[in-house]
């Protein structure tokens, strides 16, 4: 499937939402830039209250994928495509260096985050979840935004992305309460390549709208 934009998508989603949710407490947490521009057209039905968890990938020396990655709450996921024993011995090995990006990547998503800061747990406790992307590849995206939320009390555990590799989906059947994914993906060739409109807004320039939102919703 493919869409003309992030913004269609996002509409696309939203229809197969609304009319389950829209009196519900609802909260919408991106786990990508683009997915804001999706989650945006969810939220404005909703009429609820969208955030970014904004992550980093951590990868150590001569390893072409990341080994895990961490949330600017420090919410840490390693990459299930490792095998357990494959991990615990790469992990062993580079312990310093994979402590040290840890710290690196805290440092510049903190500083990336600036004045807005991380997400206020307050605007999801209690509420269903709703987590959008542009587009899921792997089933390590997933485990971040599962390891972010896991200390929060909240209803349920709703994933809505517009495609996603058969990997990710089987992860989000996994983990979440509800899924809604328009397209499975068994070759996933890249997130651009499924849209018509590439043209994302900075990251800079979504946080301050997603800034002007929570002051507003306020």
């Amino acid at each position: 499937m493919y869409f003309a934009s992030r913004m269609q998508a996002g509409r696309m989603l939203s229809a197969r939402l609304k009319d389950k949710y829209r009196y519900e407490n609802c909260a919408i947490m991106s786990i990508d830039d683009g997915g804001v521009m999706v989650g945006a057209q969810i939220a404005v039905d909703l009429h609820c209250v969208l955030t970014l968890m904004t992550s980093a990938e951590i990868k150590l020396p001569l390893e072409p994928t990341a080994v895990a990655g961490i949330t600017g709450t420090g919410a840490l996921a390693y990459n299930s495509q490792y095998a357990k024993g494959e991990l615990d011995d790469m992990l062993s090995e580079n312990r310093g260096y994979f402590e040290q990006e840890k710290l690196r990547s805290m440092h510049e998503l903190n500083h990336m985050l600036g004045h807005m800061g991380t997400i206020d747990k307050r605007l999801l406790r209690g509420h269903n979840i709703i987590v959008v992307s542009e587009g899921v590849k792997s089933a390590f995206e997933i485990d971040m935004a599962y390891e972010f939320l896991k200390p929060i009390m909240i209803e349920k555990l709703i994933f809505a992305v517009p495609f996603a590799s058969v990997s990710a989906v089987d992860r989000m059947h996994v983990l979440g309460d509800e899924l809604v994914c328009l397209d499975v993906l068994e070759d996933y060739i890249g997130t651009n390549h499924y849209y018509d409109d590439n043209d994302i807004p900075s990251h800079s320039t979504i946080v301050d709208a997603l800034e002007n939102i929570m002051l507003n919703w306020r």
